[in-house]
């Protein structure tokens, strides 16, 4: 587990030495990538699958792990159990997921990060790399306005990936997650192979 250290444990590195990467700096892996988008909640965590090629972003796979009426562990252990069966089956390189954002409801945002905090725990068996995203980035790397409205975000998420019928809200934020980190991958990419931090 990487420590990170106070001025007053600094040394510097001995002439000649190599110079240390960045414990901080992932690099996002080379094209083609599949990318597990999350979108949890306490009671519905919708995801999608994205595979991303030099042509741009294909649908694979979207829906929604709904827990089960009864205690909140066990609708935790649900999540937990879902997203992990999605790993599994899907073997994704990278994971997007939205950030929690505080809301009036102290409980709610309590219960929105424990939801979260299951479904991210599910994902560290795999070697993905994780990214966050909070839902205004979404929005605005998926519509071009961080205000978006939800069915705009349906929408263009549809457009994008030349989906016919409606897509279910849970699994339309989670695949506008996923296209949101990829749209930023060209980006990162290139911050990457000049030596900086993405």
């Amino acid at each position: 587990m990487a420590r990170s250290s106070g001025w007053r444990a600094y040394r510097p590195p001995r002439a000649g030495a190599a110079p240390r990467p960045a414990a901080a700096s992932v690099a996002p892996v080379a094209l083609p990538v599949r990318i597990l988008g999350l979108d949890p909640g306490s009671r519905a965590t919708g995801f999608g699958v994205v595979d991303v090629g030099p042509a741009g972003p294909c649908y694979v796979a979207s829906g929604t792990i709904r827990a089960a009426a009864g205690d909140f562990p066990g609708r935790l252990h649900e999540i937990y159990a879902g997203v992990a069966a999605l790993v599994a089956e899907y073997a994704p390189g990278e994971i997007a997921i939205e950030r929690v954002f505080v809301n009036r409801n102290p409980d709610s945002a309590l219960k929105l990060g424990q939801a979260r905090g299951a479904a991210l725990s599910a994902t560290f068996g795999s070697r993905a790399a994780i990214y966050e995203y909070s839902p205004r980035a979404v929005k605005l790397g998926v519509v071009g306005t961080g205000a978006a409205e939800k069915a705009q975000v349906q929408r263009m998420v549809g457009a994008l990936l030349g989906l016919s019928g409606r897509l279910g809200g849970d699994a339309a934020d989670a695949l506008a997650i996923a296209l949101c980190h990829a749209h930023g991958r060209a980006t990162r990419l290139a911050v990457a192979a000049a030596g900086g931090a993405a």
